[in-house]
This record gives structure tokens, sequence and C-alpha cells, in this order.
């Protein structure tokens, strides 16, 4: 036996059976939200982790292809590695629900959600979050919720709760909140420009539907909830921390982190806990923890300096931002390249344009995106932050700055009409102290407008963090975060737009939840910062776009042919538009509607291609001027080709005014003339003739 429980949830009914599957899980919840069904578990470990000095939760977003009638491409004909869309649920689920597991916790989590069913009518990202949530809630797992996350779709002005896939893909608003009982604990938004007031509006209308579902999970959790185990505390002995003190006083500890360079802050700890291990030399259990506590004092140190005394570790105003340089052209011979620098960030941005044919193919469980034109990558190597790791490969991290960049630009690109170009833009860090993918999104905006991208507006990115006391009241916004701040602070809230509204929101926190009126005002800071980089420094190094697309990027032609005639210009087994392309060194795509794109570097072969297709794509005329190239000679005439695979016949009688006796007389192989189109002959054939071409034309 089973129990199950449902709740109207946005017009559609969520089901979650409790006791049905996966019994061995810690907790199990088998989700239902209309025909969406996702199995949400939640498993740990008996024993804690050896040797950590961090929480191990693993999240898993598993899309199985059978949930939308699909059997995966390749040779295994099996779902391999996640793909980039599952990552980033994985990290949305990940960032709310972290924080809520108690600090000193070292057992290995694992929430696992394996979507088997997708309905288009109900998102299954949603399902698994909440499913994720349920499961944890009612399993012996210690965690401090529950937690509910809802999506917030905009359409016409209207929110939507829990968007369809339909509506999803025309929504000026794709946004994530989820919340405690009392506050918002994260946000994760994409948006076409929209303004702060109905942001926030749209984020608190979430936070309500939030608070419905949080009741219904208490109801399920006071029926089948299981009692939380005990567990073996990580937390480091008071004692330490005093012994600590005695050798190394606060006022040392506050200097020793009260510095604007990384390098030399790091310098000082380093020389702190060396101190500190010959003076607990004898004593292993107190080594075995000593990074983590001196981790910790910094972190004590660095909250009570801004908190108490509103000093910043780099001597830095609350509302300051560090140091700002932008330039444009940095690396030559690619499509459009810019820098930009944020104290010790520096993100290097190269953008990459090509025809649309090599936009990036999706094979997902989104009916409704197929395809994406646009491609965002970040790469975070170690030595931007002065370690030495082999490459890997982007991780969860990378791929999740990388999306975050990419969903703030989309919303001012050009439409492919406008631009009929795939694009990709590539952010390499050169140098990280806090808040990359920011950097990335204003290195971005001008790599694009340097490249001839006809982008509507820049768009700038700006992160705010937050120290907190003991109150809600109690708390400090900080403008332009560095890598300590966050670190040790408790919030690192992400903001991207254009002047006119915001683009990308991207907040993640480690306490639980944010009261209205700091939410609020951090996105009031972010609006004032982002203000100022896009005036004092990003549009000083590039005001607008470029009117063209640079030398060395490739250049498009449009044009449109009859559907028809699209066999004629590709030709048995490509012959003909393969000569084209031989003799064009051009690049051409043909969709099924007829529409021809031609891309190339060189504009007299792109004008050739086009003036080929053309040919081939028409019918013959009288009265048409053409250019051919003799191919062919008979005893009656001299066959011409206009284009591959297009031919016409001169007849001797029209080869010149004179009598002709023989045609290689007037023309020879390889002869290129012009000839006029005489229409067709009595037997419905088209003739052309040399003689007749009007003299202006020759």
């Amino acid at each position: 036996m089973y129990k199950s429980f449902s709740m109207e949830l946005a017009g559609r009914t969520l089901t979650v059976d409790v006791g049905r599957v996966a019994k061995q899980a810690n907790g199990a919840a088998f989700m239902h939200y209309g025909d969406t069904v996702v199995l949400s578990t939640a498993t740990a470990s008996e024993k804690p982790r050896d040797g950590i000095d961090f929480f191990p939760l693993s999240v898993e977003y598993e899309e199985k292809m059978y949930a939308v009638g699909k059997i995966p491409g390749g040779f295994n004909k099996r779902e391999g590695k996640a793909s980039e869309h599952a990552i980033l649920t994985s990290r949305v689920i990940d960032r709310p629900m972290r924080p809520l597991f108690p600090k000193d916790y070292r057992n290995d989590v694992t929430l696992n959600n394996m979507v088997m069913s997708v309905d288009p009518e109900c998102d299954p990202e949603v399902v698994a979050m909440l499913g994720s949530a349920i499961a944890t809630c009612i399993s012996d797992i210690p965690f401090d919720g529950p937690c509910a996350m809802t999506q917030i779709g905009m359409i016409d002005g209207e929110f939507i709760v829990n968007p369809t896939l339909a509506q999803k893909a025309v929504s000026d608003l794709k946004l994530t909140v989820a919340s405690t009982r009392e506050k918002v604990i994260m946000i994760e938004a994409g948006a076409k420009e929209i303004p702060e007031a109905k942001m926030i509006d749209a984020i608190y209308k979430a936070h309500e539907v939030n608070q419905e579902i949080i009741k219904f999970i208490d109801s399920i959790v006071a029926e089948v909830g299981k009692p939380k185990h005990d567990y073996e505390s990580c937390a480091i002995p008071e004692e330490l921390f005093a012994a600590i003190k005695e050798i190394v006083p606060p006022a040392e500890m506050e200097e020793a982190v009260f510095s604007d360079d990384k390098q030399t802050r790091e310098e000082n700890i380093r020389v702190i806990t060396e101190k500190l291990e010959e003076a607990f030399a004898d004593n292993e259990e107190w080594l075995a923890v000593l990074g983590e506590a001196v981790y910790q004092y910094q972190k004590k140190t660095v909250r009570k300096m801004i908190l108490k005394d509103h000093k910043r570790p780099d001597g830095r105003a609350i509302t300051e931002i560090r140091p700002l340089a932008a330039e444009v052209d940095i690396i030559p011979r690619v499509h459009g390249s810019a820098m930009f620098t944020r104290g010790q960030t520096q993100i290097c941005n190269v953008t990459t344009l090509a025809p649309l044919s090599e936009a990036q193919k999706l094979d997902g469980l989104d009916e409704f995106e197929t395809s994406k034109r646009y491609m965002h990558q970040y790469n975070f190597p170690s030595y931007s932050v002065g370690e030495t790791k082999p490459s890997r490969g982007p991780g969860r991290r990378e791929i999740g700055h990388g999306a975050l960049a990419e969903r703030a630009l989309v919303p001012v690109l050009p439409t492919e009409e406008e631009f009929p170009y795939a694009i990709r833009t590539v952010s390499e860090t050169f140098e990280s102290n806090g808040s990359t993918s920011q950097a990335s999104i204003c290195a971005s905006t001008m790599s694009l407008m340097a490249a001839g991208v006809p982008i509507k507006k820049p768009v700038a990115g700006i992160s705010c963090g937050l120290v907190t006391g003991e109150t809600d009241d109690d708390y400090l916004v900080l403008t332009d975060i560095q890598g300590l701040e966050d670190f040790f602070g408790d919030m690192d809230f992400k903001v991207a737009g254009t002047h006119d509204g915001i683009t990308a929101i991207q907040m993640d926190i480690k306490i639980h939840g944010l009261t209205r009126q700091i939410v609020e005002e951090a996105i009031a800071r972010t609006k004032q910062a982002r203000e100022y980089i896009l005036t004092e420094v990003m549009e000083k190094a590039i005001a607008e776009p470029r009117k063209t697309v640079g030398e060395f990027a490739p250049k498009i032609i449009q044009m449109m042919i009859d559907p028809q005639k699209i066999g004629e210009v590709v030709g048995q087994r490509g012959k003909t538009i393969n000569a084209i392309i031989d003799e064009t060194g051009v690049k051409i795509d043909i969709t099924d509607d007829g529409a021809v794109s031609i891309c190339g570097t060189e504009q007299a072969m792109m004008d050739q291609a086009k003036k080929y297709i053309e040919i081939i794509a028409s019918d013959f005329t009288e009265g048409q001027i053409l250019t051919g190239k003799v191919v062919s000679i008979k005893d009656f005439g001299a066959f011409l080709e206009f284009a591959p695979g297009k031919e016409g016949l001169v007849h001797i009688s029209k080869l010149a005014k004179q009598r002709v006796e023989k045609v290689e007389d007037v023309v020879s192989l390889g002869d290129v003339v012009k000839v006029v189109c005489m229409g067709k002959d009595k037997m419905g054939r088209v003739s052309f003739s040399i003689k007749d071409v009007p003299a202006d034309a020759k």
C-alpha cells in the first residue's frame, strides 16, 4: 500500500505518491503533474566522508528520451552524459536546497530526478524541483525545509504561473523562484528588459504560490515523514578557536585580510597558518581541521569588519565599484573581440560568426527548442586564480556561467531576418576575483558590437553581496563583491540588463532566505551600478555596433527562389550546387521554403554564386541578356553553359550577321560570350542568339 497526495497547482493537478516505488531510498516521491512523471529520490550515506571540509551534495536531473517518445541518437542508442539543460536544471535545484542542510553535515547526499514522461502542458523542471524538496523533507536526512519552487512567465504583461512549454516559447519572462515559509532563497531569471518594479512583483507572485505548496508539503510530512537521523557533527571545536585567537589576535587577522590584492592577502594567511601549524604540531586532531578553522576565523573577521565597521577588505566604500577598464579589437583576425576588467577580474571575449546552418542542434525533451542560434561559452582556467591543475573541460559552474551570460544577451540580439548568422561568443577568464560571469556579459556585449552584430542595446552585469547580523534588519548590501566577500558573505545577487530593464538574474544565498527589503535594495543597487558601467565604461570603449561585419568575418547574401526549383539548383546528387561551391568557394544553404543563404569572404565570388542561382532558378525569357561559356560545339551550333547545369543552344544561323560555314569560325571551346534569349521556337525550345545582342549590351 502507498499513500497519494494531491493539490491543484496553476490549474492542473499535482499528485505525489509516497511508498509506491524506490522504497530503499531515504526518501522518494513519485511525482505526477498532468501527464508529466518524475521520480525524485533523496539518499544519504550512513557515515560522513573522511577528510573533507564541505557538504558533499550531488543533484542529478536525468532526461530519459523515452519520456517524449524518442530513441537517443548516436551509435549506442542510450542516454549519454547530461545535456547542458539537465546540468542547469540540477544547479537550480541544488542552489536553494544546499543552504538548508546543516553546516556541519558531511554525509554524502544524492538527490536524483528521473524524468519518465513529459506533458508539454506541465514542465518537468518544476516537477523535479518540487520532487527533490518533498523527497528530502519526508526522508530522515537532516534538512531545514520545506522549500518550494515556482516558475513565472509573462505574456502581454500578464503573469503566468508554471507556464507550459508553448507559453515559455513566447514569454517575455522566464523566472524561477524558490522560497521557504518566510523568505525567498533563490532567483533565476531571463527577461526581455523587464523593469525592476515589474520583476519584483513577479518574484513575489512566485513567493505567494510557494507558500501554498509549502502547506501541501507540510501535510505530506505530517503524515508520512520520517524522524531525522542523528549524525556525526564536523563542527570545529570551540577550544581550538580560543587557542587560535591567543596566538593570532583579531587585530592581526584583520590586518592580514585587509588588502585589495588577492595574492598579498593569501600570502598573509599562509604565514598565519604556518605559525599555527608550528604551535599545534603535537595536536593531530586540531591539525586535521586547522585549515577549516582558519577559514572560519577569516570569515568571522571579514563579516565583523563589514557589518559593524563598514570596512571592506580592499578599503572600498559600500557602494563603490572596483576600477574598471574596457577595450575592443585586442585579438587580430577574429571576427570580434573585447576585454573587460573590474579590479582583479578580467574577461576576454571573442565573437565568431557563421551561416545559420552551424547553429547548435538540441536533442532534448523540449519540442519547442530544437536548435540554438546564439551560443555563449565560458572558460575558467586554473591560472586565472593562480592555481595549477589540468584542464578537464567545462564543469557545471562553467556551463552555468555561460548560460547566464547567454540568457542576458539573447533579448537584445537581432532576428535571423535582420542578421542571418549563427553567433558564438567565448569568454576566456584571464583573471578571477569575483563575479566573472557578469564581467563576461560586459565583454560579450562589446565583442558582439565590435563584430558588427547589430544588437538592439548594450547589456551590462554586476553583482551585489550581503552580510547579515542576528536580526532581519541587521544587514549590509555590498556593490560589486570580490571573491573574499562572496566566500564569506551571505549572498551573490547577479543582475544583468540594459538602460531600460533587466535581462537576467541569478541569486544564490548561504542563509535561510532574504526579506523583500533586501531583494528590493539589491535590485536597486545593481541598476545604479549597471547604469554607471554602461555609460562611463562600455559605451566609451564602443558606443554602438559597427555598421558591417569585420574583414575576416563571413558575409552572407540571402535570396528567395521558387521551392519547385530547389532540385535544379541542387542538381542530381548535389552535382550542380557543388559545382557552384567549387568555382566560387562559398557556402550555400537552402531551406525547404526556398530561402537561400550564400556565405563567403569575397564579395565578388558571392555575387557570382548568387548570379548562378538566379539563372538556374529562373525561366528563360525573351530579351534576357546572358553570359555563357562555350562547352560543346556541334555542326548545327554551339552549346553554352550559363550556370552549372543550365545550358542553351545558339544555332549556327544565330552566331553572326554574315553567313557562317563552320561554327568554329566564330566561337571556340571555352569562349565566354554574351547572348540574348529569342524566346521559344516552333518546337517549343528556347533559342539564343549572339548576332542579335543589342549594341548597348555588348
